[in-house]
């Protein structure tokens, strides 16, 4: 029985720390999206944004049954996210200058006003809330049965870990939302880095959707197996390291002086 509880500890805190990293995507993409608004209105949109965030996860806390086993709840997160990472870095790669990038996109987000601006926030983080638990869930089910029985058709301990690892992750989302707005204004490449986040993400969710039973494109194992593990994070620290220490002196994306 000892056995039984040092694995659940384990997946606990690698649960934790993959729901820390899913946490800081989640976040740096809230700054990113509200980055256009005046500061009060981005606080507030950045606010609603982690409220969002909170409602989705727990949300889908109780509907794991169904994100998992219905393929195009999977297939419409991942199109978000490809759509909202890859339109952004194609854009900012092959368009025009960045300074005229930059302008234009100010420009377009600006007219978007508040609301809309929320609402876009509000389905990246359904999209991120998707990924999150279908990340807990593939953690969870390797662990053996619990002696506490089912809650919602999932073995209660492993129902447990699922629920915990989201908490810890939103306690990291309210936490790294701040921080991230603060840190876009001293290193402006992180925003196109934070689009390519997103769309590996979506990449990601393409391959569970791919792999789904229903679809049968990939190996139904695929997406839980070593070599793809170590393919997406290795991928995803890449991103962020490429990001980090990218020439931060463009200066065409500073806000101009008055």
């Amino acid at each position: 029985m000892d056995s039984i509880w040092i694995e659940y500890a384990w997946a606990l805190l690698i649960l934790i720390g993959l729901e820390g990293l899913l946490s800081a995507d989640n976040a740096l993409v809230l700054a990113v999206i509200a980055k256009h608004l005046p500061d009060n209105q981005k606080k507030k949109a950045i606010n609603y944004g982690i409220l969002m965030a909170f409602i989705f996860r727990f949300g889908a806390l109780f509907a794991i049954s169904f994100i998992a086993n219905v393929w195009w709840i999977q297939a419409v997160g991942a199109a978000y996210l490809l759509y909202l990472g890859l339109k952004h870095v194609l854009k900012n790669r092959f368009g025009k200058r960045n300074k005229d990038v930059h302008h234009e996109t100010e420009k377009e987000s600006a007219g978007k006003g508040f609301w809309p601006t929320v609402g876009k926030i509000a389905l990246a983080d359904l999209a991120f809330a998707i990924d999150s638990i279908l990340a807990a869930v593939a953690i969870a089910l390797g662990l053996p049965d619990s002696p506490f029985g089912e809650i919602g058709g999932m073995d209660a301990g492993q129902f447990a870990v699922v629920v915990l690892g989201g908490i810890a992750g939103l306690i990291l989302i309210k936490f790294a939302a701040t921080w991230f707005v603060k840190l876009l204004e001293k290193r402006p490449a992180l925003e196109t880095t934070a689009y390519a986040i997103v769309a590996w993400v979506g990449v990601k969710l393409a391959v569970i959707t791919l792999a789904h039973k229903d679809i049968g494109v990939l190996d139904p194992h695929f997406p839980h197996s070593t070599i793809w593990t170590l393919i997406f994070y290795g991928v995803l620290v890449g991103i962020a390291l490429l990001g980090w220490f990218a020439p931060s002196n463009n200066k065409s994306l500073e806000k101009p002086s008055a």
